[in-house]
């Protein structure tokens, strides 16, 4: 009779309670669904989309294939060990003259550029030359105008453009390239330039990361500590360069630091040192720039955990005969960690990407990955490799996130 009632009961208009329920909560879900479509929607557009652009840039290059269709077919039946047979190179002629007829032989020559450096003129000046070329043999004539096509490294090139898919950029991102047979060889001392420049990257990463944290961790410790109107005060001192833009506090260091700066000319003042200190376009300057920058993002996340530790937790270590370092080492620090590492990875990361401090501050010897990227994409246009180091630079990032999550644990992390 219970449950006779309980179902009359949940009825209405003949729909069971059960069925009623199952729509509100639908209802529901997609009503959270639309609050919550237009921040996914910004997420994949800005964010998504654009870092899987970028890691398919990093390996996809179909310029040969487009622009060279011919080549392309007649090369399928290349063995790779001497020159192409004459239908190669008549093809290659026919795509030559296409390419110079619809102004594209240059991007057929940046193309092969890329791995035969100065190689760009001497494919616009074959195309030319080729436009005027009216019957064969076609080898020994391409070979007489340009000597390039008799290289047999050149053919080996050609031969792997017929796939839209390549390594080259990957390659050259940690100092390898294809020898004149295909095979992967380092790449000379003079262009292995690429592991330095990560390297260099990561180190100066950390040690602005290590400058924060060694500057930062003190201040938090004062600023939870003091009462709360001072510490107000003092907070918004901290994040009062948040107001300027990155580019007017790297420029303002530029005036600090430069040999007849503030900091020279005092230090002198004070026959501390007698000659300017080289303290700009350097790695120095680089650091110092850099903590200033980022060290309300090392110290924020510290004071909010900060904020939350009770005092009687020291106050019961003292009184169990702790001393105040050995109470504060074992008992309060190992609490600040969740704050350390959030700050510590925060900082960290967005140092990986930085790109105005260095160029402003920095001198040659201290560029970090970022305006090896600007340099590929303004300067250079090749799209290729600005998206192979960004995409080394992600999965080193992500890397190393993955062995911090399993040496501490991203779920300890508290940013507030």
């Amino acid at each position: 009779m219970a449950t006779m009632a309980v179902q009359i009961a949940g009825s209405l208009n003949g729909m069971p309670l059960r069925i009623k329920l199952q729509r509100i909560e639908r209802a529901r879900k997609l009503r959270a669904l639309a609050l919550v479509l237009p921040l996914l929607l910004f997420i994949l557009i800005s964010f998504v989309l654009p870092i899987g652009r970028m890691m398919f840039n990093a390996v996809h290059d179909d310029t040969l294939l487009s622009l060279m269709p011919r080549t392309m077919a007649a090369l399928s039946g290349w063995d790779g060990r001497d020159l192409p047979e004459e239908t190669v190179y008549a093809a290659l002629v026919n795509d030559l003259k296409t390419s110079w007829a619809q102004k594209s032989a240059a991007r057929i020559g940046e193309r092969i550029n890329h791995e035969l450096p100065g190689a760009r003129s001497e494919v616009i000046s074959s195309a030319r030359k080729v436009s005027t070329l009216s019957a064969g043999p076609y080898k020994a004539a391409l070979i007489e105008i340009n000597p390039l096509w008799g290289r047999h490294e050149v053919w080996t090139l050609l031969k792997r453009g017929r796939s839209a898919f390549t390594a080259i950029y990957l390659l050259r991102t940690v100092d390898y390239q294809y020898g004149p047979n295909g095979q992967i060889v380092a790449a000379p001392p003079e262009s292995a330039i690429f592991r330095d420049v990560f390297l260099r990257t990561l180190g100066i990463s950390i040690g602005v990361t290590a400058a924060t944290l060694l500057l930062g961790f003190p201040l938090a410790y004062l600023l939870a500590t003091l009462p709360r109107k001072t510490s107000n005060l003092l907070m918004i001192m901290v994040v009062l360069p948040f107001w300027t833009s990155l580019l007017v506090r790297t420029t303002a260091w530029v005036v600090l630091l430069q040999q007849h700066g503030i900091i020279n000319d005092t230090l002198m003042a004070m026959h501390v040192i007698s000659q300017p200190a080289e303290l700009i376009f350097n790695r120095v300057g680089t650091i110092v720039a850099m903590t200033h920058i980022q060290l309300p993002l090392t110290l924020l996340p510290i004071y909010s955990v900060m904020k939350t530790i009770s005092p009687n937790y020291v106050r019961a270590a003292r009184s169990l005969g702790a001393g105040p370092f050995y109470a504060f080492w074992k008992v309060y620090f190992p609490l600040t960690l969740p704050g350390v590492g959030a700050g510590c990875l925060l900082t960290f990361i967005l140092c990986l990407g930085y790109y105005i401090t260095p160029a402003l501050v920095g001198g040659p010897a201290d560029q970090m990955v970022s305006s090896f990227v600007a340099y590929y994409t303004s300067e250079a246009l090749n799209w290729g490799m600005a998206s192979a180091l960004g995409a080394i630079l992600l999965i080193a990032t992500l890397l190393l996130y993955y062995v911090f999550n399993k040496l501490v644990g991203i779920e300890r992390i508290k940013m507030g």
